[in-house]
């Protein structure tokens, strides 16, 4: 099993005064220690889930590039992108970037988005959840059109939802025939998106994650996709306690998950001192799953 790591709360003890040495050193000690991932919730506000909205949240985007300049061999992705934040072609274009500047690193996470309030009280459009689906497949196709070839499929796209007359991409993603595409979510509209368009799952963990694999697998068949060519991933809350009491039994979960079919484990870590986690994962947990 493969060992990611999403950062999603930023009230760290150093503040923002000191937020950027420390994501540096987050993003080296990770790297260090084995973690196949760092991504990073796409959000403005914070969750309620974290504090709400008073509490502090960086960008994605900027602080993902961050990340890249400071790591070496880890895939850096959005965990997961809004499509409701931007244009589909904006959105291309900065995984792009962000591609070509981490040496083919990028990955695309992208989902339909769930945070009403964020959105209405930015000034972000939120449509409702059958029209964000609409505008998540559209997106999809966008972002294909754009990887295509050497500078993009310029052949002027029509959707309901976005029209692109021009789609030209230059400089073109490292990663080919594109960087990969992981769908956030485990509903059956989601999953059979997976299986349409994504190199990856990304499911919440729980006693039915078989049986949504299972489906994912039924989906891949009709679709015509090969199901051992998607990875699948699972995200959910690392715990592991500032002294490492917590390691024995985050082992164990991550093999249940393994047996249940998981091949990447994202660990969202909520703690005052990220580093000292890291540390401690990668000290005891990354080398006691690496063969499962």
């Amino acid at each position: 099993m493969k060992i990611g790591l999403e950062l999603a709360e930023f009230g760290w003890d150093s503040g923002p005064a000191e937020m950027g040495r420390t994501l540096k050193q987050i993003a080296r000690v990770a790297d260090d220690a084995g973690f196949d991932l760092i991504g990073v919730g796409d959000h403005v506000w914070q969750g309620p889930h974290a504090g709400g909205p008073e509490q502090p949240q960086l960008e994605c985007f900027t602080t993902l590039a961050v990340i890249a300049a400071h790591t070496r061999r880890c895939r850096v992705a959005p965990v997961v992108a809004g499509v409701h934040f931007r244009q589909p072609a904006l959105l291309a274009k900065t995984v792009t970037t962000l591609d070509v500047l981490s040496g083919g690193r990028a990955m695309l996470g992208i989902g339909a988005g769930w945070y009403a309030d964020e959105a209405t009280g930015m000034g972000f459009p939120f449509p409702p959840l059958a029209k964000r689906f609409e505008m998540l497949e559209e997106t999809l196709q966008i972002c294909l059109r754009l990887w295509q070839g050497e500078h993009g499929d310029e052949r002027p796209f029509e959707g309901a939802h976005y029209r692109l007359e021009r789609p030209l991409n230059l400089p073109q993603s490292l990663t080919r025939p594109h960087p990969p595409i992981m769908i956030g979510g485990d509903g059956r509209k989601t999953l059979r998106l997976v299986a349409r368009y994504a190199d990856a799952c990304n499911v919440y963990p729980g006693p039915d994650v078989a049986a949504k694999l299972d489906l994912l697998r039924t989906y891949c068949a009709e679709e015509g996709r090969d199901y051992d060519a998607i990875e699948k991933t699972a995200i959910f809350p690392f715990t592991v306690g500032a002294d490492g009491t917590g390691v024995a039994e985050l082992t164990g979960e991550l093999r249940r998950w393994a047996d249940a079919g998981v091949q990447t484990a994202i660990g969202i870590v909520s703690s005052t001192d990220p580093v000292r986690q890291m540390e401690l994962i990668g000290e005891k947990v990354i080398p006691a799953v690496a063969d499962v």
